[in-house]
């Protein structure tokens, strides 16, 4: 189970590495860092046909494993798919849910709906992702898009399946760039603020505020500690970051000195 009185730091290594070989090697490095860390909670999201193998590499709760994406049936002819069942009983604890690229590729509100009401009735935390393209500062187009992705995700969640729901909030316009091209800390601080309302108004504030929100696009090293402190997040969703150990181990490092 996911701690949330500890920084919670996403590894998403997408279609990434190469191999199994390379996947065991990745892994064993950024291990050797995240299993000192007592003030974080390190996830590694490999692709699924690594799972197995991973998981089989460390046994402790410092480290869990979660799958990129489920579909939300448990069985049946679904060629390619995978459901929450099998994650779980290749040893994922959580799944991502409505990232940025599967919505590219055509993935609805409703699609993602029905992913996390699946998620949940299996047991494993979602990790949901939400995120617009582009800000508009005049007419705050972008936070009506948020409130949209949010209302139709979570609708129809019971207040008790709350605990077992993670934001990620990604802009996706500082997706995939360097540092200078994230989001300021003082704007993420005040988009966490307005997840928090638009959660408080489906769930009430004392369970809203207890739902972690995570922050990704673009973070490095070098503004890890940044974005947590000033931006007020509970942790970070990393992508290219997370397939470097070095890299990695450093923005572990940044979470667990901020903690």
């Amino acid at each position: 189970m996911i701690s949330v009185k500890k920084k919670i730091i996403v590894a998403n290594w997408k279609m990434n590495p190469v191999n199994i070989a390379a996947a065991k090697k990745l892994f064993t490095g950024i291990k050797e860092i995240a299993r000192n860390l007592s003030k974080v909670q390190t996830i590694i999201a490999p692709p699924a046909p690594y799972l197995s193998e991973l998981t089989k590499l460390y046994k402790g709760h410092r480290i869990l494993f979660s799958g990129q994406d489920i579909f939300w049936e448990e069985k049946g002819s679904f060629t390619g798919e995978i459901s929450g069942t099998m994650l779980k009983d290749l040893g994922a604890a959580c799944v991502i849910i409505g990232h940025s690229e599967r919505r590219a590729r055509g993935e609805s509100n409703e699609d993602i709906h029905k992913k996390i009401q699946a998620v949940l009735q299996t047991g494993l935390t979602a990790i949901l992702c939400i995120g617009e393209s582009d800000r508009d500062h005049k007419d705050g187009t972008h936070l009506a898009f948020l409130t949209s992705q949010l209302e139709s995700a979570l609708g129809g969640i019971s207040k008790g399946k709350l605990s077992k729901v993670v934001i990620a909030y990604e802009p996706i316009w500082a997706i995939g760039k360097s540092k200078d091209d994230a989001m300021k800390p003082e704007e993420l601080h005040e988009t966490v603020l307005f997840i928090k309302k638009v959660v408080t108004n489906s769930f009430g504030k004392s369970a809203a505020f207890k739902v972690p929100i995570l922050y990704g696009g673009s973070v490095e090293k070098d503004n890890a500690g940044t974005l947590l402190t000033e931006g007020m997040v509970d942790g970070l969703l990393v992508g290219h970051a997370s397939l470097s150990v070095r890299e990695f181990g450093d923005i572990l490092r940044s979470a667990q000195e901020v903690s």
